[in-house]
């Protein structure tokens, strides 16, 4: 029973990173870019806390900041810029992928728009070849009708000519 257990957690486990890795790889590196620039406001919090530590550091005489403690405050605020300037370049790169994601978007949702035109069009001309059909199948049962009935009355008009010879030949006879 508890290899059966634990096999199910082990395929659940497996089925849900499946689940996260088939995700669109795009909007994949925009999440990682997203956790990067997260980490990197952390450290920059850390390192202002830092900064405002080393402020308060009095280690000189009477109370006073010496240089040590002045260079060190310069060097963690150095740090800060340093970070500020890779957080603002990072930014830049996300920017860079959201643009990228909604170019994508735009280009998918032009070439649906594309294709469902072209469906619509090709239902239109479909549509008119059939009323085409259609008149010419009306249009070629009239004419059917017309070179039937001219048969019909050529049969019965020349029955009547043969009627009529008939019978004048037997009144003639008789």
């Amino acid at each position: 029973m508890k290899k059966i257990f634990f096999l199910c957690i082990l395929s659940f486990g497996y089925l849900t990173s499946l689940a996260q890795t088939s995700k669109n790889p795009d909007s994949l590196a925009y999440e990682l870019q997203r956790k990067k620039i997260n980490q990197m406001l952390d450290d920059r919090r850390a390192k202002f806390g830092q900064y405002d530590e080393s402020l308060k550091k009095h280690t000189g005489i009477f109370g006073w900041q010496t240089r040590k403690d002045i260079r060190r405050s310069n060097a963690i605020l150095m740090d800060i810029a340093r970070t500020d300037d890779e957080i603002f370049i990072q930014t830049k790169i996300l920017l860079g992928y959201r643009t990228f994601q909604q170019q994508q978007a735009q280009a998918k949702s032009t070439e649906v728009q594309d294709y469902s035109l072209g469906y619509m069009n090709t239902i239109n001309r479909l549509r008119a070849q059939i009323d085409k059909m259609k008149a010419d199948e009306l249009a070629s049962e009239k004419s059917h009708d017309r070179a039937q009935r001219i048969y019909i009355i050529a049969l019965v008009l020349m029955l009547g000519s043969i009627l009529i010879l008939i019978f004048r030949k037997r009144a003639a006879t008789a």
